[in-house]
């Protein structure tokens, strides 16, 4: 929604989130090519500095728990956050947050029901494309078996999984896309700060 801002007018910006930079043109490339009718996005995340290394208070009860001991289910707002970047999505999204005993790299998990049938092969040429053209240095596409170690320091938004690619019937489409929550995001921070400055 870059065209969107006006220099004039526009005085707090937000970046989003790592993962709603991840979720974004992940969900972008699936509307523009199969129309999403509904989806559920998981997020397993690395555990973060708003949990607690020990049980300790904490207004959740689930981040009070030690983050490096446990799974924790627990809230994200990237759902929320892409009906403001991709307004026609709104209402038709919702999302969870699995924060796991991992110090960096996370993973989107994308359930959604489309339109337009489709075959794994199809959504794996979509992002490929996407990659290789209007979304080149934001997704990189893959063909590797990675594991989280191997996104630690990736500056890219979105590693998409295309081994993992799943369609059931046509119209439920799953995939994986990949980020480092932090070296990722700050690249994204990096190109904020340029888009404004050129504006100024």
């Amino acid at each position: 929604n870059e065209n969107d801002y006006d220099p004039k007018k526009h005085h707090v910006i937000s970046n989003a989130s790592c993962t709603t930079n991840c979720f974004a043109p992940m969900t972008k490339v699936l509307n523009d090519n199969f129309k999403i009718k509904r989806g559920f996005m998981t997020t397993i995340h690395a555990y973060t500095a708003d949990q607690r290394l020990l049980d300790a208070p904490h207004k959740d009860l689930r981040r009070a728990r030690a983050a490096a001991h446990s799974i924790v289910p627990t809230t994200t707002g990237a759902a929320k956050a892409i009906a403001l970047v991709i307004p026609e999505l709104a209402g038709k999204l919702d999302a969870i947050a699995i924060r796991v005993p991992v110090i960096n790299a996370s993973l989107v998990d994308f359930v959604c029901e489309v339109e337009k049938s489709t075959t794994p092969e199809e959504v794996n040429e979509a992002f490929k494309t996407a990659a290789d053209g209007p979304f080149k240095g934001l997704i990189q596409y893959s063909e590797d078996p990675l594991v989280s170690v191997d996104i630690i320091g990736n500056p890219y938004s979105m590693i998409f999984d295309s081994l993992t690619t799943k369609v059931m019937e046509g119209n439920l489409i799953k995939v994986l896309g990949w980020y480092d929550n932090e070296w990722g995001y700050s690249a994204r921070l990096i190109d904020l700060i340029k888009f404004v400055g050129e504006k100024l």
